[in-house]
Formats: structure tokens, C-alpha cells, sequence
């Protein structure tokens, strides 16, 4: 069977490290370009160059964006993943090099490269493709299929304000930009990511059971798990992994819903929450892909084998 291959957007963190790891467990990898989000650029972009060492891969690392598109986000992710965003357990300097390619001409470039090859996995705030579809408007062209994590399509949001996910709520006019100019994508959401955590027991079997990738994982992901604990999150909540699992192997969605998706730019209360037309009132294009339900025990195996596990 021929590997995915994958170009993957992402700010590093602790969900998207996990990500990561699945992706190098199950697919090739292009390279990963890197935004700000969970944490500031200069912290997203070690985390990246940490990761490759770690999975001693020559994957290209691309520095992108140090802040949104238009204005300045109100808030990050680093009460939720560590100050660093890999747990502030005091990693040491990444050996991995950075590339001198600005993150959005890299997308550009690799896809022109490889057209209708590269399923482009979009983990973070939207902001290093949003600029580069200024650039070049044609890049949906070029893209085998786009997966994004970002959005509550019900309203159940993570961020201060209510309706609002992280990723769409950090740079909501990036969203909208990407929205609007990709004819399809598949969108992995928030509420989505929380009815398919794992159960806690059953990771932890699987982070004593993997090699060093789990015990990276293990030790990076104890601030966040012990946030989602104070504040009743059920379960080990892997967004950015459902994601990944969902650009890797299409097949595991068994629920999905093709709907119009809007992006609200101006509210008080409500900017960054993504709007969803159920109902087909407006006559928009559908063009976001819900998914609604995978196969939990098909993503917990890809999982498992991202960590080393064999339980």
C-alpha cells in the first residue's frame, strides 16, 4: 500500500506533537511548516526541530508567521501546554536545522513541485496558508485534499470566548481567507476531537508500553493533561491527532456531513466562531466536510503505533 503523503501546518504543542509522531508512523512527510498559536514562533519552531530530532527524520522545518494576520491574538495556549509548549520540562537545544524558506513560499513551492501529490494537513491557526493563497491563489489546485483542525460546529469552543475554537478564534480572518478559497476540505472540530478521547487508563498502558517516542510523549504531555483534569475534560483529548488520522486514512471517518461554513469576523461575543448553515438556507457552497464520528478502535491503533505500543 502506497504512504500518504503529507505537507503539514502546525505550532507545536503538545496535540500536535502527537500528530506528528503518527504521521511519521504512517506516511511521508514533506515538511512541516510552522506558525504561531499554542505558544509564540520562536517556541513552535524549536518544538518542530525537537520532534525531527527525535524521530531522526530529514523532514524540512519552515518557519512561518510570528502573529496573525490582522490583529493581535487575544490570548495563547501555554496555560494548556507549558510555557515552551512542550510541557516546560526543560528540553535541550534541537540539533535539527531550520530552513531559510519562509514558511509560506515553502507551501508554494513543494506543491508546485508535487501537484495533486500532497495532502495538506492543517493543524494550526491558518495563518502561513492564508498568506500564502495571496500569494498564489491557485494552490487549491495543486493540493491533493486539505484536513484542517479548527472550528465548533455547535458552539462548544475552548477560548474565552464562548463559541470559538483555538485554532479559528487565534486568526479568524486567516480561517476565513482559507475557508473561502479551498472548493472542499475535510474539518476535523473541537467537539468532534472531545467525543473520540482516549480513555486515560488505557493511554497510559500505551505510554508504558511504547519505545522513547512515548516516553517523549509522556513527559511533554503532563501539564496539559493535568489542566484538562482541573477543568473536567474527559479523557486524553487528541485533537490534532484525530486529525492527522483522518488525512492519513480517509476510511476511518464513518460519519460525516458536507455543510456551508462561515467565519464571524465582527462580533463582540462571537468573533472567530465558525457558523455553520445546517440547514442550506443560504444557498452557499458546501464546502467543509464535518466529520462527525470515526472508528475509535482504528485511531487508537494508529496512535499505538505512533507511540511504539503494542497493547
Amino acid at each position: 500500500m502506497t504512504r500518504p503523503q503529507l505537507l503539514i501546518d502546525t505550532d507545536p504543542g503538545v496535540d500536535d506533537a502527537l500528530a506528528i509522531l503518527m504521521a511519521h508512523a504512517h506516511a511521508d512527510v514533506a515538511g512541516l511548516s510552522i506558525a504561531a498559536g499554542n505558544v509564540g514562533l520562536g517556541h513552535t519552531v524549536r518544538n518542530a526541530r525537537t520532534l525531527v530530532d527525535l524521530l531522526d527524520a530529514a523532514t524540512p522545518v519552515f518557519a512561518g508567521c510570528a502573529t496573525p494576520l490582522v490583529r493581535t491574538a487575544d490570548e495563547d495556549a501555554a496555560f494548556v501546554h507549558g510555557h515552551d509548549g512542550f510541557g516546560d520540562i526543560g528540553l535541550p537545544e534541537p540539533v535539527a536545522e531550520l530552513s531559510a524558506e519562509p514558511a509560506a513560499l515553502a507551501l508554494l513551492r513543494l506543491t508546485r513541485e508535487r501537484p495533486g501529490e500532497l495532502t495538506l494537513v492543517a493543524l494550526a491557526p491558518l495563518t502561513n496558508l492564508a498568506l500564502a493563497l495571496r500569494i498564489d491563489p491557485a494552490l487549491p489546485e495543486r493540493v491533493a485534499r486539505l484536513v484542517v483542525m479548527g472550528g465548533a460546529v455547535s458552539g462548544l469552543g475552548n477560548t474565552g470566548r464562548v463559541p470559538a475554537e483555538f485554532n479559528v478564534g487565534f486568526d479568524p480572518e486567516a480561517a476565513h481567507v482559507v475557508f473561502e478559497a479551498f472548493p472542499q476540505f475535510d474539518l476535523v472540530d473541537w467537539e468532534v476531537t472531545l467525543r473520540h478521547a482516549f480513555d486515560e487508563a488505557q493511554f497510559d498502558r500505551w505510554l508504558q508500553a511504547g519505545d522513547r517516542r512515548a516516553d517523549f510523549y509522556g513527559r511533554i504531555a503532563g501539564t496539559a493533561r493535568a489542566f484538562n483534569h482541573a477543568h473536567a475534560r474527559r479523557g486524553v483529548i487528541a485533537a490534532d491527532a484525530l486529525a492527522m488520522a483522518v488525512a492519513i486514512d480517509p476510511s476511518i471517518v464513518t460519519r460525516s456531513q458536507a455543510r456551508a461554513i462561515a467565519v464571524e469576523l465582527d462580533g463582540r461575543l462571537t468573533r472567530g466562531a465558525t457558523v455553520i448553515d445546517w440547514a442550506g438556507r443560504l444557498g452557499h457552497p458546501a464546502r467543509a466536510n464535518l466529520v462527525l464520528e470515526v472508528d475509535q478502535s482504528r485511531f487508537a491503533a494508529m496512535a499505538r503505533r505512533a507511540l511504539g505500543a503494542t497493547d
